[in-house]
């Protein structure tokens, strides 16, 4: 709170303004600490509120008064909750907007159907919780599903809450593209990405990237299927390589091939640096292929399993309608375990 006092008296000052720059970071430092301080003084003060009133209660026997304070005192456990939970949002990235990037499996027509109903249940996802969806690339699939999708999602703590989505996602189902009603197993890879800020720097030299331009693929009209408006960039150093083919200027899907090349070098590189500091994030060792993080079963029975944390749930159309939450949250609470264990 100290630090927060002083960012408060600094943005008062007669000079505040004359590093603009300067003046919008302490202004943002300010909010981030206010998502923390206003609620704990709230709290605080409504303590000290039912404080007194218990001392009151307690001389009058006033029974009725006493099962207000109960109520009231339950409600603010449960708020307390809420912001424990939220330290487990801390981390260096987590408050940050997300790009989610969706690939099918093996298998094609099968995973790149369940590929689609992935990107179909983030929506979802990201509609209830209020965030904004754009999907900058979409790669349709060979008659069902899609070949890839690249989604930026704009909201607070989106980063935080959808890398618990990193890895890979199994689907049990009777195939419905197979008369013979057989099941079948299909798999589809999730990875997100935090969203990089512009004044981020990031050395990206132009001879490390190779830059091909195609006709993109699907529905999108004349002009788009017509002219070689997409564009796919490849980082020779890292091999990373990103597209985009959904807006009709060449200029407009390079620029967002670019930012989403900057968040994947950004992941990238933070990777790297966490290694050498043997502090990677767990989710990091289970990704791969045979190594689902996430089990959907919709035959012979109904049951979302997560492989991590143990959470289920057989309400599976619930879940595909974007009901993440609990395997989310249950997510953050193993991860968060996982961090405060000793090292052997």
């Amino acid at each position: 709170m100290a630090e927060l006092e002083g960012l408060e008296a600094q943005s008062g000052s007669a000079t505040f303004w004359d590093n603009p720059p300067a003046a919008r970071d302490t202004l943002q430092r300010v909010k981030q600490h206010k998502l923390w301080v206003d609620p704990v003084r709230r709290l605080e003060a409504k303590l000290g509120d039912l404080d007194e009133l218990a001392a009151l209660a307690a001389d009058e026997s006033d029974a009725a008064t006493f099962a207000d304070i109960e109520r009231d005192a339950a409600a603010m456990a449960q708020q307390l909750d809420e912001l424990e939970f939220r330290l487990m949002l801390g981390g260096e990235d987590d408050g940050k907007s997300a790009l989610l990037a969706i690939h099918p499996g093996t298998g094609g027509l099968e995973s790149q159907d369940w590929a689609e109903m992935l990107m179909r249940m983030y929506v979802r996802y990201c509609e209830r919780r209020g965030w904004t969806c754009d999907i900058l690339d979409l790669q349709p699939g060979d008659g069902a599903g899609i070949k890839s999708a690249t989604i930026e999602v704009t909201g607070e703590y989106a980063y935080g809450r959808l890398k618990a989505e990193s890895g890979v996602h199994r689907l049990i189902r009777i195939s419905p593209f197979d008369a013979n009603q057989r099941r079948q197993t299909s798999f589809a890879s999730v990875m997100c990405y935090p969203e990089v800020e512009a004044d981020v720097v990031l050395d990206i030299k132009d001879d490390d990237l190779r830059i091909d331009t195609y006709r993109a693929s699907g529905a999108g009209g004349q002009h788009v299927n017509k002219t070689s408006s997409a564009v796919r960039i490849t980082h020779l150093p890292t091999k990373i390589v990103v597209q985009c083919q959904n807006e009709r200027s060449q200029g407009r899907n390079r620029e967002l091939a670019m930012r989403v090349l900057r968040s994947r070098l950004y992941q990238h590189y933070k990777e790297i640096e966490d290694a050498k500091r043997a502090e990677r994030q767990p989710e990091k060792k289970e990704i791969g292929f045979g190594s689902q993080i996430r089990t959907y079963t919709f035959m012979p029975y109904t049951l979302v399993k997560d492989h991590r944390t143990g959470v289920d749930d057989g309400d599976v159309q619930a879940v595909m309608d974007g009901d993440l939450d609990p395997f989310i949250e249950g997510y953050l609470k193993w991860a968060n375990e996982v961090r405060e264990r000793p090292r052997s």
